[in-house]
C-alpha cells in the first residue's frame, strides 16, 4: 500500500518569475494561454490567473483564472431563478480556465486548485456581490469533474455549469 506524500503546494498570482515554458496540460488552447496570454490578462486586470508551486521551485504545476462576468437570468433552473430579483443579468465570478501540469495530474492538485478558486470567489462575493460561480467545461472529463463538486449546468451554452454561492460559502 502506498503512503501519499504531504505535498507543500503553494497558489499566488502569476508574476514574471513564474516558470510557464515547461507547462504542458495536455490541452494547446491552455498551454498557449498560460505562455503567451496570463501575464497580459493579469496586468490589463482582465483576468486574476494564480499559479501553483511548490516553494521554493516557481515551476508552474497548474493555474486557474478568475474574473468577473454576468449570466442571463433566463438561463438558470427554473426553482433558483424563481427565488432571485427579477434582474435580465446577474453577476457572478468566472473561473475562466484551470488546468493541471500532466505529471501532477493524479495527485489532488485539481481539486486543491479549485478550493482556493472557490474560496478566494466568496471572500470576493462579499466585497463585490457575485450569485455564483460559473466555468465553461472544455469536455465531457471537465464537466463531470466540475460535477462531482456539485456544478450544474447553465441552460444556454453547452459546457457552461454554475455553482451557486450559497453552495460556496457551505463549502467554507
Amino acid at each position: 500500500m502506498s503512503h501519499l506524500v504531504p505535498v507543500a503546494w503553494r497558489v499566488e498570482p502569476l508574476k514574471k518569475i513564474h516558470d510557464r515554458d515547461a507547462f504542458s496540460c495536455g490541452h494547446a488552447a491552455l498551454d498557449r494561454y498560460l505562455r503567451h496570454q496570463a501575464r497580459q490578462d493579469a496586468q490589463n486586470q482582465v483576468a486574476a490567473v494564480f499559479v501553483a508551486v511548490t516553494p521554493p521551485d516557481s515551476k508552474v504545476l497548474g493555474f486557474y483564472s478568475l474574473s468577473a462576468s454576468s449570466i442571463n437570468a433566463v438561463d438558470l433552473p427554473a426553482d433558483l431563478a424563481k427565488k432571485l430579483p427579477r434582474y435580465p443579468h446577474l453577476p457572478v465570478t468566472l473561473l475562466g480556465r484551470l488546468a493541471i501540469d500532466q505529471p501532477c495530474k493524479g495527485q489532488g492538485l485539481g481539486q486543491f486548485l479549485l478550493l482556493d478558486a472557490l474560496y478566494r470567489s466568496l471572500q470576493a462575493a462579499a466585497a463585490i456581490a457575485a450569485m455564483a460561480v460559473v466555468v465553461d467545461a472544455k469536455d465531457a472529463a471537465a464537466a463531470a469533474f466540475y460535477q462531482r463538486y456539485g456544478f450544474m449546468p447553465l441552460s444556454a451554452s453547452e459546457g457552461r455549469m454554475f455553482l451557486p454561492m450559497k453552495t460556496v460559502t457551505a463549502l467554507f
